[in-house]
């Protein structure tokens, strides 16, 4: 399969990861405006410690009486030093933003869709390369 014909599960369960090993994490003390940011200890040089950002915005009320989104993110960053002594910040983020309307099951459902797009088959080419075919 492909991007432009790919398919993906509505009502699925949650994917799992299996295999592999524990990373743990602990709070950093960076100031994060509506979040927090925690990054792995054990990860002894600074330069190349992995950390990750969550940040949250709750839906507010503007003044014609509507709300906005309830707006979630988060990145992880894995910093690597190139051969020519620079620094690279390799990162993923994930964004969601969910209307105050919306029910739990559906906010739930955006979960379930993204961690396919992230996994599943028909967006390899996509991730790996960038096609759009």
């Amino acid at each position: 399969m492909s991007l432009q014909n790919a398919s993906l599960l509505e009502g699925a369960t949650m994917a799992a990861a299996t295999g592999g090993s524990a990373i743990a994490f602990a709070l950093t003390g960076v100031s994060v405006v509506n979040g927090v940011n925690i990054s792995v200890p054990l990860d002894t040089d600074f330069r190349t410690r992995r950390n990750i950002t969550v940040k949250n915005k709750q839906p507010s009320l503007l003044s014609d009486g509507t709300y906005t989104k309830n707006k979630q993110s988060a990145s992880f960053v894995q910093p690597k030093i190139l051969a020519d002594g620079s620094t690279v910040f390799n990162l993923i983020r994930i964004e969601r933003e969910v209307h105050p309307e919306s029910s739990a099951a559906e906010a739930l459902e955006l979960n379930t869709i993204g961690s396919q797009m992230l996994q599943d088959a028909d967006f390899t080419s996509f991730w790996a390369g960038g096609s759009l075919s």
